[in-house]
């Protein structure tokens, strides 16, 4: 999920990986913080595992 931030929040967007707790990023364009959060979807996924936690499977997207 993208969306754009307020001014008082700095502007830009941040993209969030709903179905990873606290896996968010952002970026000056909605491209940028897409490719950004690629990058924290990989961080998160190797701490989980570095911790013993389990890593949830992607949830169905809606037709």
């Amino acid at each position: 999920m993208i969306v754009p931030l307020s001014e008082a929040e700095g502007g830009g967007f941040t993209a969030v990986a709903p179905e990873l707790p606290g896996c968010r990023s952002d970026g000056e364009t909605p491209q940028e913080a897409l490719e950004n959060i690629y990058d924290a979807i990989q961080c998160w996924m190797e701490a989980a595992q570095e911790m013993g936690r389990a890593i949830p499977l992607p949830k169905k997207l809606a037709a």
